[in-house]
């Protein structure tokens, strides 16, 4: 079977390059006639792509460790549903999920209604465009990452998945990231079509819903890895500035900046190459992002190690860049349409656009300053949380700040409505006001936890005082994903600077005291199934003598791994959540604990879903203008 899947995958690469020959022969030769064939050709790699992929899903269900990748990430008690995960588990199986997302995603997007509006020209650079990427995919997967390989002799039991992944955020938080990366393919490869050919159709407006969506695949991507590494490492935390964590938000950044440019295109005609290039940009740093994790170039808990992938990569990225600055010098200059001043809603979007890229640039420094400063320091050193976190936050701060008086201000200049800034303005003064009373003393968490109140405040203002919004779904969705946004700015404002924390040795019946809760250790319990063995430690937490639950973390010890791992147990809350690590246990029984009380950080995860599930409410009637 490995053999047929290499070839599977091999014809694909021959596929995608005929096609993408093909495309560019007709354009130089000015025939035209050739669209169907290369469409043809771009759904028979996608069933090739998916063939290999359903060979692969039924030997993870087969547990067929013949396969050398099977045998890496799978044993014998591994539960199926983390069986079946084990496809994106490692480096192989992830990028043959990520070319099978862009073979779909690219057949479900030639055959939206109005693709065939745009000219034949158009279309031919598009599929060349788009074969070029598939072509590069699976010659990465045909050479340096293929999941095929065949092991001999055939071991009876594999080594099993990393227990850090065995968590139901293994479930959805790589899909969801790779679905988002491959989303970006089309309208990125399109967007350049569309300028190198001089099209008059907005490819900005066709795309507008496609880009949402694959927005929101990535948006829900890295909030549920937020939540599984909260859940997961036991170390109290959702987001600790790791490189292949920002490896995910560089790109989401960049597209979140994309979305406010493209409403100024879309309204007033105007950021025409600005937009075909930080469309363009998206994708290179979703590129960007796999080259992080994969190249070894950076260390990480995440990062699957260097496999040889590395220097193709770079090689891509390098090539794709020229490519895209050479579309934009020698495709048609568009008509230049002078914008509005800041005191604008144009201006303010172009503001929160440029915060946006700041971030990604200070993030994409970063991240790469241990590689960077080798070039002048024969031991250099990475950036720890406390840079990110000064540089940053006051940048995201900005954005809450933005997103609270954006919608009062007129597309050309001035105010639309006094009220609405009357009414943000007190909410901002009060919120700060409130946040100050409950104990939030922090100033830039103090100023983003009043915008964030002000920004709610004022999405429901707007609705109250315009209320032909509110028979418009698409601006539901619009300022509900905003709402969405101001909740997780709220939960961010609170659960960082006022995060209660301390560790803990207790015996068995004893009781300690974090902030006006009081736990007691009540019995420790073990236990082995063939998976894995623990150790549960039980807590009773009370607080003024009144029961409020039960904590329960664990450590456990899996097969074929000898380190230790947590499990931790929290008490949920819309308030402060409860939350402890079981470090270790003594031989007489002593535990060491880590406790902390998080405030306000479900909200994290409440407004993660908002955002996502408002965006698909914000989708419209695709057109061309």
């Amino acid at each position: 079977m490995q053999l047929f899947a290499n070839l599977l995958l091999l014809i694909a690469l021959l596929a995608a390059l005929g096609a993408g020959a093909y495309a560019c022969l007709a354009l130089l030769t000015g025939k035209r006639s050739v669209l169907d064939l290369i469409d043809k050709a771009n759904m028979a790699i996608a069933g090739l792509v998916a063939g290999s992929s359903v060979i692969l899903t039924i030997a993870l269900i087969n547990r067929d460790y013949s396969f050398k990748y099977i045998y890496e990430y799978v044993d014998n008690t591994l539960p199926i549903f983390y069986t079946l995960t084990a496809f994106w588990a490692g480096a192989d199986g992830s990028l043959l999920f990520w070319m099978l997302s862009i073979a779909v995603m690219g057949v479900v997007f030639s055959k939206l209604s109005l693709f065939n509006e745009f000219s034949e020209k158009t279309r031919l650079y598009y599929w060349l465009f788009y074969m070029v990427v598939q072509a590069f995919f699976l010659l990465l997967l045909t050479c340096w990452s293929n999941p095929f390989m065949e092991l001999v002799p055939t071991p009876a039991d594999g080594h099993g998945l990393n227990p850090l992944l065995r968590n139901p955020g293994m479930i959805f938080h790589p899909p969801l990231l790779f679905l988002g990366y491959a989303g970006f393919t089309s309208p990125a490869a399109l967007a350049l079509a569309s300028y190198i050919s001089g099209e008059l159709k907005s490819w900005v407006s066709f795309c507008r819903n496609w880009n949402i969506l694959a927005w929101i695949f990535l948006t829900a991507g890295i909030v549920l890895g937020c939540w599984w590494s909260y859940m997961e490492l036991g170390w109290g935390g959702y987001w600790a500035w790791d490189p292949v964590e920002n490896a995910s938000l560089i790109p989401w950044l960049s597209a979140s900046a994309f979305m406010h440019t493209a409403i100024i295109q879309i309204k007033r005609k105007a950021l025409q190459r600005t937009n075909v290039f930080l469309m363009s940009l998206t994708l290179l740093l979703c590129v960007f992002a796999t080259y992080l994790v994969r190249s070894g170039v950076v260390q990480s808990l995440h990062a699957y190690g260097e496999n040889g992938v590395g220097l193709p990569l770079l090689l891509f990225l390098l090539a794709n860049l020229a490519v895209i600055l050479a579309v934009l010098v020698v495709g048609p200059r568009p008509e230049f349409k002078t914008l509005s001043g800041l005191n604008s809603r144009q201006g303010m979007l172009v503001i929160a656009a440029w915060a946006f890229l700041g971030l990604g640039l200070v993030v994409g420094l970063g991240t790469m300053w241990p590689v960077i400063s080798k070039m002048w320091s024969a031991n250099p050193v990475g950036l720890d949380a406390r840079f990110y976190n000064r540089v940053c936050l006051p940048l995201f701060s900005l954005i809450i700040l933005i997103f609270t008086v954006c919608p009062w201000f007129n597309w050309k200049e001035g105010i639309f409505d006094k009220r609405g800034l009357y009414l943000v303005g007190g909410a901002f003064i009060g919120g700060g006001v409130i946040s100050y009373m409950c104990g939030l003393h922090n100033p830039l968490g103090l100023i983003t936890s009043a915008a964030a109140i002000a920004s709610l405040v004022g999405i429901i203002g707007v609705f109250a005082f315009i209320p032909q919004l509110r028979k418009v779904r698409s601006m539901i969705g619009v300022y509900g994903l905003h709402f969405g946004v101001a909740l997780v700015f709220l939960g961010v404002a609170w659960s960082g600077p006022n995060k209660l924390e301390h560790q803990y040795v207790i015996k068995q019946g004893e009781s300690v005291q974090l902030g006006t809760y009081t736990m007691t250790y009540k019995k420790l319990t073990e236990g082995q199934t063939p998976e894995m063995a623990k150790i549960c430690a039980i807590l009773e937490v009370t607080e003024n003598g009144k029961p409020v639950g039960l904590l329960a973390p664990e450590r456990r010890i899996y097969r074929n791994f000898e380190q230790p791992f947590a499990e931790v147990s929290v008490i949920p809350s819309l308030g402060s959540e409860i939350y402890a690590t079981l470090l270790s246990v003594d031989a007489e029984g002593n535990a060491t604990f880590k406790m902390s009380l998080n405030p306000l950080i479900n909200w994290l995860w409440i407004g993660g879903t908002l955002m996502c599930l408002f965006g698909f409410m914000a989708f419209r009637k695709p057109k061309l203008s």
